[in-house]
């Protein structure tokens, strides 16, 4: 696979600093039974990177000491995790929130017969990917079935009260199948909820619109059909300076199925991790700086922090902005 993290770190990106945190979002490993080809942390079946116990008790212990109001679970598919019930038991006991980045198909995987029924008894959010209301446009994207395969799950899900209920939230995730940015995510959730409503019976709260960013499987796709300069400017060019202060990484921090910690999540997958006021050399580069473990963040305040920049960072404020919360505009 093509690398481009080289052609990202030097970047003329705005400077940004750390606000209070508030969001932990912690990658639980790369294991999946999907391989979209938009992924940008290579998951797929055959990865083996997991999360420990020990990790996810250094997690929990953060949670404790800190006060974080939310726990936002991705992978891969975090609930390939042996440990995934587990942690979201104890996050549901602090009264934390929740958040489960669901690919939906793993609903009806063998093994995770009673995964739906789990996730609506703990409260948790579900957010879905979902990148069209196509069958034709989610099969390309993600493989042969898996459209069929993410209605049933959502039926699943409206049946538990998901998307109905005020307890029980469902948002959809949709990006772009190419080298493009997202539509009006208001406009787009319309047309979401008319078409799932009509075809499929389906309701859903949200839907959340994030752009692909240049990196891993989507950046080396864009480089080996030599279309990587032109989006990367296509970023550039509809860079908007007002969603500065809504980016994510201002209020989160990604975590690694290892636990070491990093702005965001995009930041994890090109290694550049997050620099606090031990660790960081005035003037290093992110490629050389020390990795924190979460473990070591218990005695520090990351507040005021500037956060690791580079080009990819153009993808989260270009046109009406993306997050993992959908749209910043």
């Amino acid at each position: 696979m093509l690398d481009t993290k080289p052609l990202l770190l030097n970047s003329d990106f705005p400077a940004i600093n750390r606000g209070a945190l508030s969001v932990l979002q912690v990658n639980l490993g790369y294991l999946c039974n999907l391989s979209c080809t938009h992924c940008h942390v290579n998951a797929g079946p055959k990865r083996t990177e997991l999360a420990s116990l020990e990790t996810i008790s250094a997690i929990l212990a953060y949670i404790d000491l800190t006060g974080v109001t939310t726990l936002d679970l991705t992978g891969g598919a975090p609930e390939m995790n042996p440990h995934f019930k587990y942690l979201v038991r104890e996050a549901s006991a602090r009264n934390v929130t929740v958040i489960d980045r669901c690919n939906l198909t793993i609903l009806n995987e063998p093994g995770y017969e009673d995964l739906a029924e789990f996730l609506a008894l703990h409260q948790v959010v579900v957010s879905a990917s979902l990148p069209c209301y196509s069958e034709k446009n989610v099969n390309e994207q993600r493989g042969k079935g898996v459209f069929g395969s993410s209605i049933t799950a959502l039926q699943k899900l409206n049946k538990l009260g998901y998307g109905t209920s005020e307890n029980l939230s469902l948002n959809l995730v949709y990006n772009p199948n190419g080298p493009f940015l997202p539509p009006s995510q208001q406009a787009l959730q319309q047309d979401y909820k008319q078409k799932l409503a009509q075809d499929f019976g389906i309701s859903f709260n949200e839907l959340l619109t994030i752009t692909n960013m240049p990196i891993s499987r989507f950046g080396s796709m864009l480089l080996s059909k030599g279309l990587y300069e032109d989006y990367l400017q296509l970023l550039k060019d509809n860079f908007s300076a007002a969603n500065l202060a809504g980016v994510m990484c201002k209020n989160l921090i990604s975590i690694d199925w290892q636990g070491y910690v990093y702005d965001c999540d995009f930041n994890q997958m090109l290694d550049m991790p997050l620099q606090t006021h031990s660790a960081g050399a005035k003037g290093m580069i992110a490629s050389d700086a020390k990795r924190t473990h979460i473990s070591d963040l218990l005695q520090q305040d990351i507040t005021g922090n500037p956060i690791v920049i580079g080009d990819h960072c153009y993808g989260c404020t270009a046109g009406q902005g993306s997050s993992c919360g959908g749209a910043l505009a």
